[in-house]
């Protein structure tokens, strides 16, 4: 399997690039990239700045569709993998953690994704997808639908609800940091 950082977006509301931002001395994407590849064959980068990933000793592919947001990296993710399955994670997501990860991973078994629902609410960047939705992403995007939740209605879905992971802090893991106030509450949680 194939294990795919989205690291594409523009950062808007944290005001600087997420992946960059330290946390105990470690940048988010590079801890990303570490976890990964502890339990995958293949783990790259989707950016469309590749030289910033230049030291994660990763491959970093930029979007083959440009400016369509999540789902265009999924499709890049999708196409550029070696494997049939990609787990897809973002570069915002400072407590992945591996045994979540590989529980997620482990459930795609008869379907085209699996889909964690923590929190009352679908967790696409903390998934896994068969290269079987390529088809079905391309046609998405070009419709111009890029809500990838939307994609779940398209294809075989498992969502995997927060009994999927009994004892075990899922929500942690699926969390994204989008603002320095999230981020800020997020490290005091950690402590």
């Amino acid at each position: 399997m194939t294990a795919s950082v989205l690291a594409g977006g523009l950062s808007r509301r944290m005001g600087t690039n997420k992946a960059m931002i330290a946390i105990d001395g470690e940048t988010i994407i590079s801890r990303s990239v570490r976890v990964l590849k502890g339990a995958f064959n293949e783990v790259n980068i989707i950016a469309n700045e590749p030289l910033l990933y230049e030291g994660l000793d990763v491959r970093v592919y930029s979007d083959i569709i440009q400016g369509a947001g999540s789902l265009g990296g999924v499709y890049t993710a999708l196409f550029y993998s070696r494997y049939d399955h990609v787990f897809v994670t973002a570069c915002d997501m400072p407590l992945l953690d591996m045994e979540i990860v590989q529980r997620v991973a482990g459930s795609i078994d008869g379907y085209d994704a699996a889909v964690p629902f923590i929190g009352k609410r679908l967790h696409p960047m903390h998934a896994i997808y068969s290269k079987r939705c390529l088809k079905t992403v391309e046609a998405m995007i070009k419709e111009g639908n890029l809500r990838i939740t939307e994609l779940f209605d398209r294809i075989k879905t498992r969502t995997l609800t927060e009994e999927w992971f009994k004892d075990m802090d899922a929500g942690r893991s699926v969390e994204n940091v989008n603002t320095k106030e999230e981020l800020e509450r997020l490290l005091r949680a950690k402590r």
